[in-house]
Protein backbone atom coordinates (compact mmCIF):
# COMPACT_ATOMS: atom_id res chain seq x y z
CA UNK A 1 0.00 0.00 0.00
CA UNK A 2 1.50 3.74 -0.74
CA UNK A 3 2.30 5.79 1.94
CA UNK A 4 -0.04 9.02 2.22
CA UNK A 5 0.80 12.63 3.07
CA UNK A 6 -1.95 14.02 5.40
CA UNK A 7 -2.61 17.91 5.30
CA UNK A 8 -1.20 19.47 8.27
CA UNK A 9 -3.71 22.19 9.74
CA UNK A 10 -2.61 25.45 11.13
CA UNK A 11 -2.12 24.93 15.11
CA UNK A 12 -4.78 26.30 17.82
CA UNK A 13 -4.20 27.75 20.98
CA UNK A 14 -4.22 24.73 22.68
CA UNK A 15 -2.10 23.41 20.02
CA UNK A 16 0.23 25.83 21.06
CA UNK A 17 -0.27 25.03 25.03
CA UNK A 18 0.72 21.35 24.52
CA UNK A 19 3.61 22.49 22.54
CA UNK A 20 4.98 24.93 25.46
CA UNK A 21 5.82 22.42 28.22
CA UNK A 22 9.42 22.76 27.49
CA UNK A 23 9.36 26.44 28.46
CA UNK A 24 7.26 25.97 31.22
CA UNK A 25 9.82 23.50 32.73
CA UNK A 26 12.23 25.84 32.33
CA UNK A 27 10.42 28.99 34.04
CA UNK A 28 9.78 26.39 36.49
CA UNK A 29 13.93 25.05 37.10
CA UNK A 30 15.07 28.71 37.38
CA UNK A 31 11.90 29.74 39.88
CA UNK A 32 12.95 25.96 42.12
CA UNK A 33 16.95 26.78 41.76
CA UNK A 34 15.94 30.60 43.40
CA UNK A 35 14.15 29.53 45.75
CA UNK A 36 16.45 26.15 47.19
CA UNK A 37 19.13 28.81 47.07
CA UNK A 38 17.89 31.06 49.01
CA UNK A 39 16.89 28.28 51.47
CA UNK A 40 20.20 26.12 51.10
CA UNK A 41 22.94 29.04 50.38
CA UNK A 42 25.92 28.53 47.76
CA UNK A 43 26.10 24.86 48.61
CA UNK A 44 23.38 24.31 45.89
CA UNK A 45 24.98 26.76 43.31
CA UNK A 46 28.23 25.13 43.60
CA UNK A 47 29.66 23.56 40.75
CA UNK A 48 30.22 20.66 42.57
CA UNK A 49 27.10 20.34 43.12
CA UNK A 50 25.67 20.88 39.41
CA UNK A 51 28.10 18.34 38.57
CA UNK A 52 26.31 16.10 40.82
CA UNK A 53 22.83 16.27 39.76
CA UNK A 54 24.30 15.93 36.02
CA UNK A 55 26.07 12.70 36.88
CA UNK A 56 22.79 11.34 39.17
CA UNK A 57 20.37 12.15 35.81
CA UNK A 58 22.58 10.66 33.11
CA UNK A 59 21.43 7.33 33.30
CA UNK A 60 18.06 8.61 33.96
CA UNK A 61 18.14 10.48 31.01
CA UNK A 62 19.21 7.38 28.61
CA UNK A 63 16.73 5.10 29.98
CA UNK A 64 14.17 7.67 29.90
CA UNK A 65 14.58 8.53 26.16
CA UNK A 66 13.78 4.98 25.34
CA UNK A 67 10.88 4.63 27.76
CA UNK A 68 9.99 7.74 25.78
CA UNK A 69 9.35 6.08 22.07
CA UNK A 70 7.23 3.74 24.18
CA UNK A 71 5.02 6.18 25.27
CA UNK A 72 4.89 7.75 21.86
CA UNK A 73 3.26 4.93 20.73
CA UNK A 74 0.90 4.30 23.85
CA UNK A 75 3.06 1.95 25.60
CA UNK A 76 4.96 1.73 28.47
CA UNK A 77 7.65 -0.60 29.42
CA UNK A 78 8.06 -1.72 33.24
CA UNK A 79 11.20 -4.08 32.93
CA UNK A 80 13.16 -1.49 31.87
CA UNK A 81 14.87 -1.79 35.93
CA UNK A 82 14.74 -5.06 36.23
CA UNK A 83 16.67 -5.21 32.24
CA UNK A 84 19.42 -2.53 34.14
CA UNK A 85 19.15 -4.81 37.29
CA UNK A 86 20.02 -8.39 35.16
CA UNK A 87 22.62 -6.98 32.46
CA UNK A 88 24.65 -4.67 35.15
CA UNK A 89 25.10 -8.43 36.84
CA UNK A 90 25.48 -10.20 34.24
CA UNK A 91 28.14 -7.96 32.57
CA UNK A 92 29.83 -7.38 36.15
CA UNK A 93 30.36 -11.41 36.32
CA UNK A 94 31.35 -11.69 32.91
CA UNK A 95 34.38 -8.53 33.97
CA UNK A 96 34.90 -10.46 37.21
CA UNK A 97 35.84 -13.58 35.47
CA UNK A 98 37.68 -11.56 32.35
CA UNK A 99 39.46 -8.52 34.01
CA UNK A 100 41.53 -8.02 30.81
CA UNK A 101 38.14 -7.64 28.60
CA UNK A 102 37.49 -3.94 27.04
CA UNK A 103 35.50 -1.95 28.64
CA UNK A 104 33.91 -1.35 24.99
CA UNK A 105 33.02 -4.49 24.45
CA UNK A 106 31.19 -4.57 28.22
CA UNK A 107 28.90 -1.74 26.61
CA UNK A 108 28.51 -4.05 23.45
CA UNK A 109 27.58 -6.97 25.61
CA UNK A 110 25.20 -4.74 27.68
CA UNK A 111 23.49 -3.42 24.84
CA UNK A 112 22.63 -6.83 22.97
CA UNK A 113 21.50 -8.42 26.26
CA UNK A 114 19.29 -5.10 26.64
CA UNK A 115 18.23 -5.90 23.29
CA UNK A 116 17.38 -9.48 23.69
CA UNK A 117 15.21 -8.49 26.79
CA UNK A 118 13.33 -5.47 24.68
CA UNK A 119 12.46 -8.02 21.76
CA UNK A 120 10.83 -10.34 24.28
CA UNK A 121 9.18 -7.28 25.95
CA UNK A 122 8.69 -6.57 22.01
CA UNK A 123 6.97 -10.18 20.72
CA UNK A 124 4.53 -10.42 24.27
CA UNK A 125 2.87 -7.32 22.43
CA UNK A 126 2.75 -7.50 18.94
CA UNK A 127 2.90 -11.95 18.59
CA UNK A 128 1.28 -12.09 21.56
CA UNK A 129 -1.29 -9.14 21.77
CA UNK A 130 -0.47 -8.54 25.81
CA UNK A 131 -1.32 -5.57 26.52
CA UNK A 132 1.99 -3.23 27.36
CA UNK A 133 1.61 -2.69 30.90
CA UNK A 134 0.77 -6.04 31.84
CA UNK A 135 3.41 -7.73 29.36
CA UNK A 136 5.87 -5.14 30.76
CA UNK A 137 4.96 -5.86 34.38
CA UNK A 138 5.54 -9.41 34.19
CA UNK A 139 9.05 -9.38 32.49
CA UNK A 140 9.80 -6.50 35.27
CA UNK A 141 9.29 -9.58 37.73
CA UNK A 142 10.93 -12.21 35.42
CA UNK A 143 14.17 -10.10 34.99
CA UNK A 144 14.22 -9.68 38.41
CA UNK A 145 13.94 -13.11 39.10
CA UNK A 146 16.59 -13.92 36.70
CA UNK A 147 19.07 -11.24 38.73
CA UNK A 148 18.77 -13.51 42.01
CA UNK A 149 18.99 -17.23 39.55
CA UNK A 150 22.14 -15.59 37.92
CA UNK A 151 23.65 -14.06 40.80
CA UNK A 152 22.93 -16.74 43.61
CA UNK A 153 21.88 -14.19 45.88
CA UNK A 154 25.72 -12.84 45.70
CA UNK A 155 26.75 -9.22 44.85
CA UNK A 156 29.81 -8.08 42.72
CA UNK A 157 31.70 -5.59 45.01
CA UNK A 158 34.33 -2.38 43.54
CA UNK A 159 37.00 -4.67 44.40
CA UNK A 160 36.59 -7.08 42.20
CA UNK A 161 36.62 -5.25 39.33
CA UNK A 162 39.11 -3.98 37.03
CA UNK A 163 39.51 -0.15 37.08
CA UNK A 164 39.66 0.28 33.31
CA UNK A 165 36.07 -0.57 33.53
CA UNK A 166 35.38 1.65 36.58
CA UNK A 167 36.59 4.49 34.70
CA UNK A 168 33.79 4.01 31.90
CA UNK A 169 31.36 6.20 33.71
CA UNK A 170 34.00 8.49 35.77
CA UNK A 171 36.41 9.31 33.01
CA UNK A 172 36.73 13.19 32.12
CA UNK A 173 38.96 13.23 29.15
CA UNK A 174 36.66 15.98 27.68
CA UNK A 175 36.23 18.36 30.97
CA UNK A 176 32.72 15.92 31.43
CA UNK A 177 32.72 13.19 33.19
CA UNK A 178 32.14 10.09 30.78
CA UNK A 179 28.53 9.22 31.90
CA UNK A 180 27.53 12.73 31.31
CA UNK A 181 29.16 12.36 27.89
CA UNK A 182 27.16 9.07 27.04
CA UNK A 183 24.10 11.22 27.52
CA UNK A 184 24.48 13.59 25.32
CA UNK A 185 25.57 10.98 22.44
CA UNK A 186 22.28 8.84 23.00
CA UNK A 187 20.30 12.07 23.29
CA UNK A 188 21.56 13.82 19.76
CA UNK A 189 21.02 10.28 18.22
CA UNK A 190 17.45 9.74 19.31
CA UNK A 191 16.65 13.62 18.52
CA UNK A 192 18.00 12.51 14.99
CA UNK A 193 16.22 9.54 15.17
CA UNK A 194 13.46 11.05 15.96
CA UNK A 195 13.39 13.95 13.87
CA UNK A 196 14.86 13.12 10.56
CA UNK A 197 14.43 9.64 9.82
CA UNK A 198 11.23 8.14 8.47
CA UNK A 199 11.20 5.56 11.36
CA UNK A 200 11.12 8.09 13.60
CA UNK A 201 8.47 9.43 11.80
CA UNK A 202 6.58 6.38 12.08
CA UNK A 203 7.00 6.24 15.86
CA UNK A 204 4.94 9.84 16.21
CA UNK A 205 2.27 8.42 13.72
CA UNK A 206 1.21 5.08 15.25
CA UNK A 207 0.84 7.02 18.56
CA UNK A 208 -0.93 10.11 17.27
CA UNK A 209 -3.68 7.51 15.21
CA UNK A 210 -2.44 3.71 14.90
CA UNK A 211 -5.10 3.13 12.71
CA UNK A 212 -4.73 5.79 10.37
CA UNK A 213 -0.96 4.69 10.22
CA UNK A 214 -2.19 1.47 9.18
CA UNK A 215 -3.80 3.26 6.30
CA UNK A 216 -0.96 5.44 5.37
CA UNK A 217 1.28 1.98 5.04
CA UNK A 218 3.13 2.02 8.25
CA UNK A 219 3.67 -1.50 9.34
CA UNK A 220 2.20 -0.52 12.98
CA UNK A 221 3.07 -3.57 14.74
CA UNK A 222 6.81 -3.48 13.47
CA UNK A 223 7.01 -0.43 14.83
CA UNK A 224 5.82 -0.77 18.20
CA UNK A 225 8.00 -4.11 17.92
CA UNK A 226 11.00 -1.98 17.42
CA UNK A 227 10.71 0.94 20.21
CA UNK A 228 10.55 -1.88 22.87
CA UNK A 229 13.74 -3.56 21.07
CA UNK A 230 14.91 0.37 21.47
CA UNK A 231 13.73 0.93 24.89
CA UNK A 232 15.67 -2.67 25.86
CA UNK A 233 18.82 -1.39 24.57
CA UNK A 234 19.25 1.72 25.89
CA UNK A 235 18.27 0.18 29.45
CA UNK A 236 21.71 -2.31 29.06
CA UNK A 237 23.93 0.40 28.22
CA UNK A 238 22.58 1.83 31.45
CA UNK A 239 22.96 -1.42 33.32
CA UNK A 240 26.83 -1.56 32.21
CA UNK A 241 27.08 2.42 33.16
CA UNK A 242 25.39 1.73 36.53
CA UNK A 243 27.34 -1.24 37.42
CA UNK A 244 30.50 1.25 36.49
CA UNK A 245 29.64 3.87 38.42
CA UNK A 246 28.12 2.39 41.22
CA UNK A 247 31.34 0.03 41.27
CA UNK A 248 29.08 -3.41 41.55
CA UNK A 249 26.16 -5.20 40.90
CA UNK A 250 23.37 -6.01 43.88
CA UNK A 251 20.35 -8.19 43.32
CA UNK A 252 18.43 -4.48 43.91
CA UNK A 253 20.34 -2.66 41.30
CA UNK A 254 17.77 0.04 40.10
CA UNK A 255 14.33 -1.63 41.59
CA UNK A 256 12.04 1.03 41.42
CA UNK A 257 13.67 2.90 38.85
CA UNK A 258 10.91 2.60 36.28
CA UNK A 259 8.85 4.97 38.14
CA UNK A 260 11.69 7.70 37.18
CA UNK A 261 11.60 7.08 33.64
CA UNK A 262 7.86 7.47 33.65
CA UNK A 263 8.38 10.75 35.88
CA UNK A 264 11.11 11.92 33.31
CA UNK A 265 9.06 11.23 30.27
CA UNK A 266 6.05 12.33 31.13
CA UNK A 267 7.03 15.58 32.88
CA UNK A 268 9.06 16.86 29.72
CA UNK A 269 6.03 16.60 27.92
CA UNK A 270 5.73 13.42 25.89
CA UNK A 271 1.87 12.68 25.96
CA UNK A 272 1.10 9.65 28.17
CA UNK A 273 -1.63 9.08 25.55
CA UNK A 274 0.68 8.72 22.81
CA UNK A 275 1.87 10.86 19.79
CA UNK A 276 4.23 13.58 21.17
CA UNK A 277 6.81 14.35 23.02
CA UNK A 278 10.32 15.51 22.54
CA UNK A 279 13.90 14.52 23.47
CA UNK A 280 14.56 18.69 24.71
CA UNK A 281 11.44 17.67 27.21
CA UNK A 282 12.49 14.61 28.52
CA UNK A 283 16.52 15.52 29.17
CA UNK A 284 14.51 19.09 31.07
CA UNK A 285 12.22 16.25 32.34
CA UNK A 286 15.33 14.93 33.86
CA UNK A 287 16.88 17.79 35.00
CA UNK A 288 14.13 19.15 36.83
CA UNK A 289 13.52 15.53 38.87
CA UNK A 290 17.22 16.02 39.22
CA UNK A 291 16.90 19.21 41.17
CA UNK A 292 14.02 18.16 43.21
CA UNK A 293 15.80 15.02 44.41
CA UNK A 294 19.09 17.03 45.17
CA UNK A 295 16.88 20.09 47.00
CA UNK A 296 15.24 17.59 48.91
CA UNK A 297 18.08 16.36 50.52
CA UNK A 298 20.00 19.69 50.90
CA UNK A 299 17.00 21.30 53.16
CA UNK A 300 17.45 17.29 55.04
CA UNK A 301 13.60 16.79 53.36
CA UNK A 302 13.00 12.81 54.19
CA UNK A 303 14.50 10.56 50.94
CA UNK A 304 10.27 9.34 51.15
CA UNK A 305 9.27 12.94 49.99
CA UNK A 306 11.27 12.15 46.52
CA UNK A 307 9.10 9.70 45.71
CA UNK A 308 6.04 11.28 46.93
CA UNK A 309 7.24 14.32 44.60
CA UNK A 310 7.60 12.10 41.44
CA UNK A 311 4.34 11.01 41.90
CA UNK A 312 2.64 14.16 42.65
CA UNK A 313 4.67 15.58 39.14
CA UNK A 314 3.16 12.44 36.97
CA UNK A 315 -0.38 12.94 38.46
CA UNK A 316 0.04 16.74 37.36
CA UNK A 317 1.73 16.09 33.97
CA UNK A 318 -1.39 13.52 33.27
CA UNK A 319 -4.45 15.70 34.05
CA UNK A 320 -2.84 18.66 32.04
CA UNK A 321 -2.33 16.64 29.08
CA UNK A 322 -5.45 15.07 29.47
CA UNK A 323 -7.24 18.80 30.41
CA UNK A 324 -5.21 20.07 26.96
CA UNK A 325 -6.42 16.96 24.61
CA UNK A 326 -9.75 16.94 25.43
CA UNK A 327 -9.66 20.92 24.76
CA UNK A 328 -7.60 19.79 21.47
CA UNK A 329 -10.37 17.43 20.59
CA UNK A 330 -12.96 19.82 20.78
CA UNK A 331 -11.63 22.33 18.86
CA UNK A 332 -11.22 19.83 16.24
CA UNK A 333 -14.69 18.85 16.47
CA UNK A 334 -15.84 22.48 16.13
CA UNK A 335 -13.52 23.37 12.95
CA UNK A 336 -15.20 20.34 11.02
CA UNK A 337 -19.02 21.47 12.28
CA UNK A 338 -18.28 24.79 10.93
Amino acid sequence: MTRQTLKAEKPGLWFTLAASRESGIIVFIVLLVILVSLRSGSAFLSFDNFRDILLNISILAIVALGQTMVIITRGIDLSVSSIIGLVAMMVAFTIKANPELSPVLAVVLGMALGTVLGSVNGLLITAGKVPPIIATLGTLSIYRGAVFMYSQGTWINAFELPQPFKLLSKGTPLGLPNLVIFALVVAAIIYYFLNYTRLGRDIYAVGSNPAAAEVAGIRVQRIIFMVYLLSGLLSGLAGVLWASRFESAQTNTALGFELQTVAASVVGGVNIFGGSGTVTGVLLGAFLLGIINNALTLVRISPFWQLAAQGLLILLAVVVDSFILRRVQRTLTVRKTA
